[in-house]
């Protein structure tokens, strides 16, 4: 095993690149960008009634999980140098924020502990990157990301 971790390599670039590629890809992209713009459940039971199994939003939210989920694992096996994955995706944190609250009742709602371990896992990571690096960014980003939160629910109650 080569010290993989330390240097990217042109692996790691034909695997970035791959991963943008399928990032581009119609469906995937109608998804993400449906997630990035109106995705937002306050519980397990509000995820349930508003993107019940069988709509086009359930698929939407499972393929852009399911991405996230895949790539995140790409990086936590080393197949891609972490601090050039973190370099330039910040989405899948975006996307891990709007889920996180609901971990632990998807964990127990499907009796799977392993449930979006990888996100979680490289989240943690890209946050400790992050805040050696630049903490305000970080910041920035959770106060930007709690008033947007807030928007839409004032938004979805006048509705």
């Amino acid at each position: 095993m080569h010290d993989h971790h330390d240097h990217p390599d042109h692996h790691d670039a034909e695997l970035m690149l791959r991963l943008y590629d399928l990032r581009r890809e119609e469906k995937l992209r109608q998804a993400r960008d449906w997630f990035a713009t109106q995705f937002q459940a306050e519980s397990m039971p509000d995820f349930s009634q508003r993107f019940p199994a069988g709509t086009k939003e359930n698929a939407y939210f499972r393929m852009v999980i399911g991405y996230w989920e895949m790539a995140a694992s790409i990086v936590n096996h080393g197949l891609i140098n972490e601090a050039f994955f973190f370099e330039s995706n910040g989405e899948f944190y975006g996307v891990w924020t709007k889920v996180k609250h609901l971990l632990g009742p998807a964990r127990e709602s499907f009796k799977n502990p392993q449930l979006w371990v990888n996100l979680e896992t490289l989240s943690e990571k890209y946050e400790k990157w992050m805040s050696a690096r630049a903490p305000e960014a970080l910041a920035a980003f959770k106060e930007r990301f709690a008033q947007m939160q807030a928007q839409g629910r004032t938004k979805q109650d006048g509705a």
